[in-house]
């Protein structure tokens, strides 16, 4: 790795993000906080990411990208989303970038994140990349939708050990965190939409933008300048989406 990890890894804690929160002022760039389990997961808007003790990696990597402007900051969500569809593909399972940084095999969720920052000036101060890959479950909660993990996609007999698994993904996230502080952010916006979920056909979405939500058929064509998602629909007509705005029909 070129970048220097400092490696801290927990029996259990509430949560890998708060971890990373409480220790916002004083830890070193690279900062990485995995827990075997966490009492109060966090996921995307305002759910809880639940995972099997001791199955799954869940952690949180903690950076101080002060080389990108405030306006840079989905720069973050490109290196992270990468770095994990990198790694897996990397063990066989083809996977893609469900915008803005879910990872999908086929129509199934096998990684989650939450990305949060925090600003000096006109640049970043602190980024927090919250990860949680499925590796060795294979029975989840019937109330989520379409989960699945790296041993459901291949098959394999033996468990996956975990901290081997967490080192070659980190080696993955420094190269592209490598990249990110060398400036190639054209690079990383190219591969990142290379890899788009649905991107070029058409699907139905729900427009999430009026309280009478509408049931739209679109194509994902990409990402405008603030990162929001942008949908072609089949009269041609071209809407920009941000979070929570658009919700995809799986």
């Amino acid at each position: 790795m070129n970048e220097k990890v400092i490696l801290n890894w927990y029996e259990s804690v509430d949560s890998t993000m708060n971890v990373a929160a409480r220790n916002m002022d004083t830890a070193p760039d690279m900062s990485v906080y995995v827990a075997d389990y966490q009492t109060q997961g966090r996921g995307q808007r305002g759910n809880r990411w639940e995972s099997c003790k001791a199955e799954n990696l869940t952690f949180t990597i903690l950076m101080r990208p002060e080389f990108l402007k405030a306006q840079q900051q989905f720069v973050i969500s490109e290196v992270s989303a990468l770095s994990v569809a990198a790694y897996l593909k990397g063990k066989g399972v083809p996977v893609k970038i469900k915008w803005p940084n879910d990872i999908y095999a086929a129509d199934k969720k096998i990684c989650g994140m939450l990305i949060e920052h925090t600003l000096c000036g006109a640049n970043l101060s602190v980024s927090t990349s919250g990860i949680g890959i499925n590796i060795n479950q294979k029975e989840f909660d019937s109330s989520l939708p379409n989960p699945t993990s790296l041993i459901l996609e291949t098959g394999e007999q033996t468990p996956y050990d975990r901290k081997r698994e967490l080192l070659s993904f980190l080696s993955i996230f420094c190269d592209y965190y490598g990249m990110a502080r060398a400036g190639e952010y054209g690079r990383l916006e190219q591969e990142y939409l290379s890899c788009l979920y649905r991107k070029g056909e058409y699907f139905k979405y729900i427009d999430c933008r009026n309280s009478a939500e509408e049931t739209i058929e679109a194509k994902i064509i990409g990402i405008d300048q603030c990162a929001c998602l942008l949908l072609e629909k089949r009269d041609g007509s071209v809407d920009s989406y941000s979070f929570k705005e658009i919700k995809y029909i799986i």
